[in-house]
């Protein structure tokens, strides 16, 4: 049967967020959370651009290096780089880092080759230069490769249709439908991804913005049409929604439209993997980390997706949940107590010394085998701090005591 997998692009499109931004360790703690709570694929950044070269390289070693129990710190999910869909673009990317997943993207719609391109490229043109990446790619050792079709749901059919073909003939494994604008409905967008699944026969993936707000209802429509036509059909989100202008789709969201919903549930299309119980934990830290607080109303993370105050409600509620609750708040990770401190309080960071460091540590049961130890976390912590511009959380801390070498080359930069 046909599967329907996420494949979350945060740390590339969220990242793209106007007035935010990440630092190399936060985008490497939300690939491990993704793979912990069984994320098929985290679209990691931009191989093309030098800043990135260590973070990327880094997380690939994380797939391979083990920790104190011998378990990867990133062990199924598949990271996947963002690259224009030019040869030479694609073949310094793999000169410099060791990624071996692409996604190779070039617009499509007449509007962007009239007045993106200024009609320097005919549609033979695009079809050539997407033909010539995937190629690139593939000699230069990538296992897979996606070409993401830029404003598709504002292209011609036949034409869309044609630059599957030829990227499925070069040896693309996936066609990704780009709702740049958030333009599509879920109808035609439903009517379009069925349609280029039943004559393309290709795997597809959807990537929706949320222009119109309607970014994850038209990427589960997308991919359902898709699984439904025999193919196996991904996701792109990100966690909280975040992304250019108004957002793109919220990763809780679509999982649980896919899990919960009326028609949906009963298809079993979601990839059994994801473990809805780590969607709070990922949606407060990235929350956290962007400086962007959950929205009061986010399903199954926002402060109100569990509350009742009415009347009926409240009382529907404290009889059966099922009266009022789709499904239940320890399938997101919630339940627990958040306790904030309001005596004394010990932290780390760019000032620290060693014997806070060691009174920090002790609260989350790492201890150091000696005064060198100490010192060499210290200063990984004191400049994890600078990059981040705020209190290193729990995550953080430990990542940095399991993996200092890696979270060395996080926090190096060379203009």
């Amino acid at each position: 049967m046909a599967k329907i997998r996420i494949v979350d692009v945060t740390n590339r499109d969220g990242e793209q967020t106007a007035r935010v931004v990440l630092s190399k360790l936060q985008k490497t703690i939300i690939n491990v959370m993704l793979d912990e709570m069984g994320i098929y694929g985290s679209e990691v950044g931009f191989p093309l651009n030098p800043h990135e070269w260590n973070y990327l390289n880094a997380n690939v070693e994380l797939t391979r290096i083990e920790n104190n129990d011998g378990v990867p710190a990133i062990r199924d999910l598949r990271l996947e780089g963002w690259s224009r869909a030019v040869a030479s673009d694609v073949e310094q990317a793999l000169a410099k880092t060791g990624l071996t997943h692409l996604n190779l993207s070039i617009s499509t719609s007449q509007q962007m080759l009239e007045w993106k391109f200024r009609g320097k490229f005919s549609k033979d043109d695009i079809i050539q230069m997407m033909v010539d990446a995937v190629r690139a790619a593939l000699e230069g050792g990538c296992v897979s490769v996606g070409i993401n079709a830029e404003d598709a749901s504002r292209t011609d059919m036949e034409f869309l249709k044609d630059f599957g073909r030829a990227g499925k003939e070069a040896g693309a494994q996936i066609l990704r439908y780009c709702d740049t604008l958030g333009y599509d409905d879920p109808c035609t967008i439903a009517e379009r991804m069925g349609e280029l699944a039943r004559e393309v026969q290709m795997p597809l993936e959807t990537h929706c913005h949320n222009d119109l707000g309607l970014a994850v209802a038209n990427s589960v429509a997308g991919a359902v049409a898709a699984c439904d036509e025999g193919q196996d059909a991904y996701i792109n989100t990100t966690v909280n929604g975040v992304g250019e202008r108004a957002g793109n789709a919220d990763l809780v969201s679509v999982i649980l439209a896919l899990r919960y919903s009326s028609g949906l549930a009963e298809k079993g299309y979601l990839d059994e993997r994801v473990d809805t119980t780590k969607s709070y934990k990922i949606a407060r830290y990235v929350a956290n980390s962007f400086g962007l607080p959950i929205p009061i109303n986010q399903p199954g993370v926002g402060a109100n997706a569990f509350a009742h105050e009415s009347g009926i409600h409240a009382d529907g509620a404290l009889k059966d949940r099922h009266n009022y609750e789709l499904y239940a708040f320890e399938d997101l990770g919630r339940g627990h107590d958040e306790i904030a401190k309001t005596g004394r309080e010990i932290l780390t960071g760019q000032h620290g010394g060693t014997s806070g460091l060691e009174y920090v540590y002790s609260h989350i049961d790492l201890a150091f085998r000696d005064g060198e130890h100490a010192r060499e976390i210290l200063k990984l912590v004191q400049f994890a701090n600078l990059a981040n511009q705020q209190p290193l959380t729990e995550e953080e801390l430990r990542f940095i005591y399991h993996y200092p070498e890696v979270a060395r080359k996080l926090l190096t930069y060379t203009p």
